[in-house]
């Protein structure tokens, strides 16, 4: 008898979702829809995030917005490998048993931002819970090297949560970021199904630590919508948020990347992510960025001047 082993095979991105029965994709409404990237300048922010041997979160979770970002040489990085240690039931980034870091990774993106030529810049990550610090210390490398190659960068970092990583977090903010991001995803009900390897209330406590660690820095998260929270968890999740001091709120839709990821209950109008915009404001946050469309780092550099400006003015009143 012979046996064949084939080692050219590709490992599934999500294992830990193979078993899970099928959710059907819901047909995506006309305000979802957006233009396949075909641009000139698309390919030379390709060619570029390729030159330096980098990953970004626009490809890795299958962006809808990365036709539009990286025609205006907008890419978000994702540093520290393409897998997570996390299996989130949202998430298209694969899952597995992270490599080793780069200890190159710093510089190359340092170098990256330099050539696209950002005047703000979005760093994010797969979780590390394989690693001592989360990887704190590898974010806070990443962040000097944008100031040490590209200083008129203003750098904004959205990192995991840390759970459990004693002085992690302090690592990161004494880089200094402009500002920290850290998404509460969903709303609390929701946690142990959508986000189980997360805690609601510590990543909570994430984001008011690095407003006590920085008071002059600004803090940030999101929420995603359709996956069957109401909208008055939505508005104490505002209140949570502004309790924790967060001064940035974005709102965006959930779009079901497979079959076998969390299923999409609801298409959020776009009047309904105006209405929770405004009482995003009404409470008091400095800039919230509430659409169907809306993600982390979509119009993070435009966003960040105003928020900025919005802080001046509040104190200036």
């Amino acid at each position: 008898m012979t046996v064949v082993i084939d080692r050219t095979s590709i490992p599934p991105r999500h294992p830990e979702k193979a078993h899970r029965p099928d959710s059907a994709i819901l047909r995506k409404p006309d305000w979802i829809r957006v233009k396949a990237p075909v641009s000139k300048e698309f390919a030379v922010t390709r060619a570029i995030v390729r030159e330096h041997n980098l990953k970004t979160v626009c490809e890795e979770a299958a962006c809808p917005n990365i036709g539009e970002c990286w025609t205006q040489r907008h890419a978000t990085m994702m540093i520290m490998g393409d897998t997570c240690t996390r299996a989130c039931a949202f998430c298209n980034v694969k899952t597995g048993l992270p490599g080793p870091l780069d200890a190159q990774e710093p510089d190359n993106v340092g170098a990256a931002v330099a050539k696209l030529g950002l005047k703000h810049v979005v760093i994010t990550s797969v979780d590390r819970d394989d690693l001592a610090d989360g990887g704190a210390a590898h974010f806070a490398a990443v962040v000097r090297a944008i100031r040490a190659a590209s200083p008129g960068t203003t750098v904004e970092i959205l990192t995991p949560d840390f759970l459990r990583k004693d002085g992690a977090l302090e690592i990161v903010m004494d880089a200094r970021p402009d500002v920290f991001n850290h998404n509460l995803e969903t709303v609390p009900r929701l946690y142990l199904s959508i986000r189980p390897g997360a805690r609601y209330f510590a990543s909570l406590r994430l984001l008011q630590q690095a407003k006590e660690l920085y008071p002059t820095g600004f803090t940030k998260s999101g929420l995603m919508v359709g996956l069957g929270e109401s909208r008055e968890e939505i508005m104490q999740v505002m209140d949570d948020l502004r309790a924790a001091g967060v001064d940035f709120l974005t709102i965006g839709q959930y779009l079901q990347p497979t079959k076998k990821h969390a299923a999409l209950q609801r298409f959020w109008s776009p009047d309904e992510f105006k209405a929770l915009e405004a009482t995003a404001r009404a409470k008091g946050f400095l800039m919230v960025s509430a659409s169907p469309l809306t993600r982390s780092s979509y119009h993070a550099d435009s966003d960040f001047a105003q928020m900025r400006a919005a802080r001046l003015a509040k104190s200036n009143a």
